[in-house]
């Protein structure tokens, strides 16, 4: 049976990615259930790309801060950490103005790795903007 770390919440993740690129990128986490993490981040000037439009880089921020914070959250008893072995992003709109919100969604919990889905939406309109999927490796001790 799948359970979250007692160790870890919201608060806790949000002061985590405080002073790192998180951080500097606004990105709140915003619920935690077992399975699933959600976030939300303020798009503000500086996450636009030259062309004026919402830079892809903000949007997978949002989506890979959010998967590994709930790779994190769902470490299994004993694991040191976790690093992300692949990531894939399919866009699919954008916006300029307003907030992103992400729901990551567990699709594999194993001993050693976590396979993660995340999707990105306009808060105002829930407009999907990205389609996000990673693959973590679960970090254990050295014998």
């Amino acid at each position: 049976m799948t359970k979250l770390r007692s160790d870890l919440t919201i608060e806790k993740l949000n002061l985590l990615g405080h002073d790192g690129l998180p951080g500097l990128f606004g990105l709140e986490m915003t619920e935690l259930v077992v399975g699933s993490l959600r976030s939300r981040m303020l798009i503000e000037r500086t996450h636009l790309a030259p062309n004026g439009y919402l830079h892809a880089a903000a949007i997978v921020a949002l989506a890979d801060t959010t998967c590994g914070n709930a790779c994190m959250a769902h470490l299994p008893e004993g694991a040191l950490s976790f690093t992300t072995i692949e990531l894939k992003s399919n866009f699919l709109g954008t916006i300029t103005q307003g907030a992103l919100r992400c729901e990551a969604l567990a699709q594999h919990l194993g001993r050693n790795t976590q396979i993660w889905d995340a999707v990105v939406t306009d808060e105002a309109s829930g407009q999907r903007l990205a389609l996000f999927r990673c693959t973590q490796m679960v970090l254990w001790p050295r014998p």
